[in-house]
């Protein structure tokens, strides 16, 4: 077998190992998805209020697909903090693999886990309010999720730094930064109502430009070629963030090991 099978047989042992954790913990699993679900109709339910179609799909299409974003960052965040938490931290980054290895299975499982977690929302949905999607270019959504998912990859890898080097706070401090970046990307409303440093900020979150996309495709029926303003900073955020995502928590890493950070409790 080639190195490069190898690696990709380590990596899917991470995405069964994921897989089974969801599985063992099925309880949550659907505890968060019905919390997921009940957000996004509350949600969507003040668009039905006021009685606007397009209000109601931008709201939905802002809870659904946050949840996506979210899901593919905080389970790359945690990563270390599941580790730790079922007490294999020590056992996995001493493994005779690759970091990369680790971290692309566990990304894959996060964007399968996300991809499925979404449809659900959106299809009860969509089933809920009646919706004609009848319009809605599905290939634009598809295809800057796919580029979405890339630049929150990076930025989740950097994120799970925290819980490695911060033993006690580091998961609190990944869930202040998936606050932060909900609050300036437009997930509700639009970049355009917020103070003007904070449009400034909103341009280096990739969720900003994931969300208007999708919402142009959806509402609007607009092809995906005909959003490469919201294109191009997505694949310059991925080929940035993996790289550096990946360099920061390499040396994250050898600080941890230098200074005994891998215990398993703090």
């Amino acid at each position: 077998m080639t190195a490069l099978g190898h690696e990709l047989k380590a990596s899917y042992a991470f995405v069964e190992r994921n897989f089974n954790l969801s599985r063992r913990y099925w309880g949550w699993e659907i505890a968060y998805l019905v919390y997921a679900i009940a957000g996004a109709l509350a949600i969507s339910l003040i668009g039905a209020q006021l009685g606007d179609r397009r209000l109601i799909l931008s709201l939905m299409i802002g809870a659904t697909f946050w949840n996506y974003l979210s899901i593919v960052f905080s389970f790359i965040a945690d990563t270390i903090a599941w580790e730790r938490w079922e007490g294999t931290l020590e056992y996995t980054m001493m493994a005779p693999i690759h970091r990369r290895t680790h971290l692309l299975g566990s990304t894959f499982y996060a964007i399968l886990y996300g991809l499925v977690h979404t449809a659900v929302v959106l299809v009860v949905l969509a089933l809920f309010f009646g919706l004609d999607m009848s319009r809605a270019n599905i290939g634009t959504a598809a295809a800057f999720m796919v580029l979405g998912s890339f630049s929150f990859v990076g930025i989740g890898i950097m994120a799970a730094v925290l819980p490695l080097l911060f033993v006690e706070r580091g998961s609190q401090m990944t869930f202040v930064l998936q606050s932060l970046i909900l609050l300036v990307s437009g997930v509700y409303y639009s970049v355009d109502i917020l103070p003007g440093w904070m449009q400034v900020v909103s341009c280096f979150s990739p969720a900003t430009y994931v969300l208007d996309a999708v919402r142009k495709g959806l509402v609007d029926g607009v092809s995906a070629t005909a959003l490469l303003g919201d294109a191009w900073p997505l694949v310059v955020m991925g080929i940035v963030l993996i790289p550096l995502g990946m360099w920061v928590f390499g040396r994250a890493e050898r600080y941890a090991r230098r200074t005994g950070r891998l215990k398993r409790v703090g």
